[in-house]
C-alpha cells in the first residue's frame, strides 16, 4: 500500500485542495456544515455571542470554560466510540482502498481514502490545518488541527477529566434552550486511552441533517513547545452508509508518532 508523506514544503500540489483557516475569535469555534468554494469544503469558525450562563469549574486557577474555548478554538470532532479499535499502521494491515498519510514534520500517521483529496490550511503561527475529504462535494470529512500551547499545558488532564471536559464541551455548543431553538448537541460517549481523549456527539442545527461528529485529542511535545492535535471526524446521516465507515476507519487510525 502507498504511504504518503509530508514534509515542512507545500502538500503535493495533485492532491491539495485549499482550505481557509481563518484567524480565530477569543470565542467558541466549531467545524459545522459550512459553505463550500468550488464544491470543496471551506472550514469555518463560529462566533458566539450567546453567554453561558452556565457555572464553570476551576482547574489550577483557569475555569472550564476557559479551557473548553481553546480546544473548541481549535476545532471540534466526533465518531463512535465503538469502532476506536486499535489499528496498527503496518502496510500489511491497512485495506486495500485506504493509504497511509505520515506527516514527520507534525510526528503523526492516519489511514485516509486511498481516492479523497488533502488540503492544507492556512496557519497563523499558532495553529495549523490538514483536512481529508472526498473528490465529490460532501458533508463528511476529518481534519487534524494542531495548536500550540501554554506552558501550563502539559497532558489531557491539564484541561479537565475527560468525561468532564466532554460535558463541558459539548455543553457548550448546546443551544437548544434558545427561543427560538439553535443548535442541538448531544454527548454520546467519552473515554480516555493510551494517552487520548475520545469524544463522540452530535450535532443538528434547526431543519438540517444531524450530524455525527468523533474527536481524538492529545498532547505531544515537539522539542519547542508543546502542541495540542485535535482530530475530526464528521458526516451527516444520509452519508452514512456511503462515508461513515470510511470516516471511522481513518479517524480510528490516527497516531502521535
Amino acid at each position: 500500500m502507498a504511504t504518503l508523506s509530508c514534509s515542512s514544503s507545500s502538500l503535493n500540489s495533485q492532491h491539495q485542495a485549499f482550505l481557509r483557516l481563518p484567524r480565530v475569535p477569543s470565542s467558541t469555534c466549531s467545524l459545522l456544515n459550512g459553505p463550500k468554494r468550488n464544491g470543496k469544503p471551506v472550514i469555518f469558525c463560529c462566533k458566539n455571542t450567546v453567554p453561558d450562563s452556565r457555572t464553570s469549574v476551576q482547574v489550577k486557577g483557569e475555569s472550564l470554560t476557559k479551557r473548553r474555548e481553546l480546544l473548541l478554538q481549535a476545532g471540534s470532532v466526533a465518531f463512535s466510540l465503538s469502532a476506536f479499535t486499535s489499528i496498527a499502521l503496518a502496510e500489511n494491515d491497512v485495506p486495500e482502498d485506504f493509504q497511509v498519510y505520515s506527516d514527520d514534520v507534525n510526528k503523526f500517521k492516519i489511514m485516509i481514502p486511498h481516492d479523497w483529496q488533502i488540503g492544507a490550511g492556512e496557519g497563523d503561527g499558532v495553529r495549523s490545518l490538514i483536512a481529508f475529504y472526498p473528490q465529490e462535494a460532501s458533508n463528511s470529512n476529518v481534519s487534524i488541527v494542531i495548536t500550540s500551547l501554554g506552558a501550563d499545558f502539559t497532558r489531557l488532564e491539564s484541561f479537565g477529566k475527560v468525561d468532564a471536559f466532554a460535558e463541558n464541551l459539548v455543553s457548550g455548543l448546546d443551544r437548544s434552550w434558545q427561543r427560538p431553538a439553535g443548535v442541538k448537541a448531544k454527548l454520546i460517549d467519552s473515554k480516555a486511552s493510551k494517552g487520548l481523549y475520545y469524544i463522540e456527539y452530535t450535532l443538528q442545527n434547526p431543519g438540517e441533517s444531524l450530524r455525527h461528529l468523533f474527536s481524538v485529542l492529545g498532547i505531544a511535545n515537539n522539542g519547542i513547545y508543546n502542541r495540542l492535535y485535535t482530530l475530526t471526524g464528521q458526516f451527516v446521516d444520509e452519508e452514512a452508509e456511503k462515508y461513515g465507515a470510511k470516516v471511522q476507519k481513518a479517524v480510528s487510525s490516527f497516531r502521535l508518532i
